[in-house]
This record gives C-alpha cells, sequence and structure tokens, in this order.
C-alpha cells in the first residue's frame, strides 16, 4: 500500500524540484532508489566529488515541516545531501527556544547539517517588508556558507494568492501580479516546490505522518496585512464569487509572469538602442518604445544609480516617464537612495543627488 495521497503529492513535487537542481547544476544523476555507495578514491588521486547539498528552510510550521519531511525522504534516493536552515526572528518570547525544537526535529528526520540563525529585523518597509529582508539574508548566508546547491521554501498555492492580491492592492503593475518565482534569487538559490499545491494538501501530510507543528501566532494576528489578506481577505472574495478563486489567482501569477518575462526581454534588448556614446538616455529614442518596454528601461537605469528595488514603486517610475512623455520644463524628480532624474538636453540623467 502506497503513501497517503496528500504524502504522495508532497514527496512528487520535490522529486521533481531535485531533479531540475541536479540538471540545473550538471550534477550526476542517480538510478533507482537506493542511496549511493561510498565513493571510492580516483585514479589520479583527487578526492572524489561531495553529493550536492540542499537546505530547507523551516520555520517548523506546517508548509515548511512537510517540506522538510519530504526532503529528507526523496534527496538519498539521488545522492544529495539534505539539511535545514530555521531562522530565529527575534520577535516573540522563547523563539530561541522554538528555533532550538524546529532544529531538533529536523535532525530526527535525517538532516544535515542542521542550523538556527538568529536576526535582528530592522524597520524598513514595515515589519513583514523588514522580517522577510532579515530571513533572506540569514538564508543567503547559510547557503554560501554551507556551499548548497539549492534552499526549499514552502510558500503554497495559498501564499501564491495572497501574494497575487497584495500585488493588485499595491497596484505595481504585471511583474507585482506574478506573485512568487518557482525559481528565484541568485543563480536560481530558491525554490519553491509547493506552489501547485494547495495548504490544505500540506496540512494534511503532516497529519498523517504524525509530524509536529507550530502555528506562529503572527500568521493569525490582524495587525499584519498578509494575515488580515488570509483570514478575511479571500474568505470573502470566495464567499462573493465562490470556490476557486486561489486557483484563479495562482493562474493568474503564471500567465502574469510568462508576459513579464517577455517584457523584461525586450526592454533588454531595446535598452542598448536608447543610449548615445556616452551611455546617457536618449528621450526621443525612449519616446517611440511600447509604455511597458521604456518603464522597465526606466526603472532599471534608476536602481543601476542606487535606488533600491524595493522601495521603487510604479509611481516613481511614471514621474520619469512625465520626463520623456510631458516634458514642460519641469525640474528633477527626487528618488528613493537619494538618486535623482532629471533632463537634460534631450538626455535623461539619472544620478545620486
Amino acid at each position: 500500500m502506497g503513501p497517503h495521497p496528500a504524502v504522495a503529492a508532497i514527496r512528487l513535487a520535490v522529486r521533481r524540484v531535485l531533479h531540475d537542481i541536479l540538471n540545473d547544476h550538471s550534477f550526476p544523476q542517480r538510478a533507482g532508489s537506493e542511496p549511493p555507495p561510498c565513493p571510492g578514491p580516483r585514479p589520479n588521486g583527487e578526492a572524489p566529488p561531495s553529493p550536492p547539498l540542499v537546505l530547507v528552510a523551516c520555520s517548523g510550521g506546517a508548509d515548511s515541516m512537510a517540506l522538510a519531511s519530504a526532503l529528507a525522504f526523496e534527496a538519498p534516493k539521488l545522492g544529495i545531501r539534505a539539511g535545514g536552515v530555521t531562522v530565529d526572528h527575534g520577535l516573540q518570547p522563547g523563539s530561541d527556544l522554538r528555533a532550538a525544537e524546529v532544529c531538533l526535529r529536523l535532525r530526527e528526520l535525517g538532516l544535515d547539517p542542521v542550523e538556527s540563525t538568529a536576526v535582528t529585523v530592522g524597520r524598513e518597509g514595515g515589519p513583514e517588508a523588514a522580517a522577510r529582508d532579515a530571513r533572506y539574508a540569514a538564508l543567503d548566508t547559510a547557503a554560501e556558507r554551507h556551499g548548497a546547491a539549492a534552499v526549499l521554501l514552502g510558500h503554497t498555492r495559498d501564499d501564491q494568492a495572497e501574494t497575487v492580491l497584495l500585488g493588485l492592492a499595491r497596484g505595481s503593475g504585471i511583474r507585482s501580479l506574478s506573485g512568487m518565482a518557482a525559481v528565484s534569487g541568485a543563480g536560481g538559490r530558491y525554490r519553491r516546490p509547493f506552489l501547485e499545491l494547495d495548504r490544505q494538501t500540506v496540512r494534511k501530510a503532516c497529519m498523517v505522518q504524525s509530524l509536529p507543528v507550530w502555528d506562529d501566532p503572527h500568521n493569525a494576528d490582524p495587525a499584519y496585512t498578509r494575515s488580515r489578506l488570509r483570514h478575511e481577505g479571500l474568505p470573502a472574495l470566495e464567499k462573493a464569487l465562490g470556490k476557486g478563486v486561489v486557483e484563479a489567482l495562482a493562474r493568474t501569477a503564471h500567465l502574469s509572469r510568462d508576459d513579464a518575462d517577455a517584457l523584461d526581454a525586450w526592454a533588454s534588448r531595446a535598452e542598448a538602442t536608447v543610449r548615445d556614446a556616452a551611455g546617457l538616455l536618449e528621450c526621443a529614442k525612449l519616446y517611440a518604445l511600447p509604455p511597458a518596454v521604456r518603464r522597465r528601461i526606466l526603472r532599471r537605469a534608476a536602481i543601476e544609480a542606487g535606488a533600491p528595488a524595493g522601495s521603487l514603486f510604479a509611481r516613481h517610475i511614471e514621474e520619469i516617464d512625465r520626463l520623456i512623455t510631458g516634458w514642460r520644463g519641469q525640474g528633477a524628480i527626487n528618488l528613493p537612495g537619494r538618486v535623482v532624474a532629471q533632463r537634460q538636453g534631450g538626455r535623461l540623467v539619472i544620478r545620486q543627488g
């Protein structure tokens, strides 16, 4: 008798991602289900190559515990080492003890290496954004220290739907509507195997495997935007529009990402054609481009000049765009990161102020 359907679903999702990681990094794949034998010495005396390491980012919640269990089950079959990292944000009393407990659970699953890393959460961008920035910085550091080929994240289809709605509420454009990518980060470091699975399936997988999980009280705290959306916004939408809202939003994310990727590629090709010999952007050539392409070039130029990507909003890009499409002698535009954009002699100059 095979595993419960929920367990089979999470294992299949992880297995597919592990195969992708092996292919992307040109690691040899191993047929069959037995762990690889210990490699012997090579004829030339060189040490045998170390098996690739994949880490799971685990908070102790249902999503990440299900992910950890599936990774522990599937990785040995492919000759992959599996480890785990939990991030202690220090935002709740006893968070260090909880992080230690998560590490214990990961080791009980057979993961190695396993570590807890404490971070200091700042205030820039609000509490949720600041915690996310601190978490990813810690995960990047852990991955680099251990030489990990990838870090798995437990975001589900429900998380994707919430992300799309948050992007829609901000009016941030098609890239924001594309939600979370299945592969992201430097060199494709971050992988999200569960984006096609709903939260209920993942929780069921934990229950049938008797995996202890921790429910973060922040996830039910109405002080946080995502929490209100999860417990009030999405249920209200489903009540008004019927079931299937989450699936539809996740599908929107996939379609939007395809469109955004195509426009980004177009903008990359077009950028070289709108710069003069000195590398300055020519306003007349920018004006001739479709708005979606032109604004991508402007955003990229602002980021290259030092504007933080997370603080650069659609309204900033629209103001820069008016220097191209609605020029009436207006002054410089102040952007985040002390960056200034201004029009000079038919050229657009974006630089540190």
